[in-house]
């Protein structure tokens, strides 16, 4: 005799096939340690972007084989999951999905039983508690606690435990009260499958702020480098002309070619080159128009001189003249209030 199916979990394998079918990125969640209240609310917000499923693992592999995936592929992504749950989107992929989820991730307070995640660390900190049983309480778990100043405060920096040790008793509940609570609950994604490549949640784990930054500079280094070793592009094209134009402008003044373009240059330094020799001779050499353009050059240079030699003299007493008139107008100010 066949044995009959359970009709609910007939509807639940279609459920999941539907899920698996209609999205373009699916993912396997880890659910364990929410609280079923908190995992209502995680939905609600997450019902517009992406569908949830929990279901049994049998009723998942069943739904997944028969949407065509890999059998392999699914045991890699249960791989890390105590509780699994299906997860799709037809509207994000898998870094935005990755980011959602970690939307949902809040600390608690460790509970007897649960597995360091790192290792647990308390400085030396003024808690702002008043003094109290408190103390002593903290004293028991191994937290060095003293009272000081009328407040409750941490003596020094303690490890409290070791990644992957236990806790035990009241630490958890200790820790929670002066701010640490170790233990993360969420939807922790334990990977997605995404056009055929599955993506591990380190490969998500993206600071998108530094990506940025790193993208600009290598675009940067990118473009100077190929504007050294003359790679033409659309982007280098101008720089690279732009240099070159630069470079045979400065070959041509100094081979003294004259062009259009190197005939003002080269005449200004003849020009510059003329006055200086013009200077070393004797004032009876020159003629009129040669003097006079001499005299006009060391009277320039004078008043520019002169004009330093001015404005330095002349600040301090800008400088008093100012806080003469602040004075002055500060006594008006005095006398305006009384008439």
């Amino acid at each position: 005799m066949i044995p009959k199916v359970v009709s609910w979990k007939k509807d639940t394998v279609k459920d999941l096939h539907s899920l698996l079918t209609d999205g373009s990125t699916i993912a396997v969640i880890d659910i364990h340690g929410v609280p079923a209240g908190a995992m209502i609310g995680m939905r609600a917000d997450l019902r517009k972007n992406m569908k949830i499923q929990v279901a049994k693992k049998r009723l998942m592999k069943i739904a997944w084989n028969r949407a065509g995936f890999k059998p392999e592929e699914l045991d890699e992504l249960y791989e890390s999951a105590v509780q699994p749950a299906l997860i799709s989107s037809s509207s994000l992929n898998s870094f935005e999905m990755f980011t959602a989820l970690k939307k949902t991730e809040a600390g608690r307070a460790a509970k007897p039983g649960d597995v360091a995640p790192y290792q647990i660390v308390v400085d030396k900190m003024d808690t702002g508690m008043p003094p109290g049983p408190i103390v002593g309480d903290l004293n028991s778990v191994g937290i060095p606690a003293k009272i000081m100043g009328g407040s409750v405060q941490i003596q020094k920096r303690t490890v409290i435990l070791e990644e992957g040790e236990v806790f035990e008793g009241d630490l958890g509940m200790m820790l929670s009260k002066i701010g640490i609570n170790p233990m993360v609950t969420g939807l922790r994604l334990c990977g997605t499958l995404e056009g055929g490549t599955l993506f591990a949640p380190a490969t998500l784990d993206i600071d998108y702020e530094q990506f940025e930054t790193d993208l600009i500079s290598y675009a940067a280094g990118g473009f100077n480098l190929a504007c050294n070793i003359t790679w033409f592009t659309t982007q280098t094209m101008p720089t690279i002309l732009a240099k070159a134009s630069r470079e045979a402008l400065a070959v041509a003044l100094e081979a003294a070619v004259a062009t259009a373009d190197t005939l003002p240059h080269l005449v200004a330094r003849a020009h510059v080159s003329a006055l200086g020799v013009a200077g070393t001779l004797s004032p009876d050499a020159l003629d009129d128009e040669l003097a006079a353009m001499m005299g006009a050059a060391a009277t320039a240079a004078a008043s520019a001189a002169a004009a330093v030699d001015t404005s330095a003299s002349d600040a301090p007493a800008e400088a008093e003249e100012e806080e003469d008139e602040e004075e002055e107008a500060g006594f008006d100010g005095l006398g305006s209030l009384f008439g």
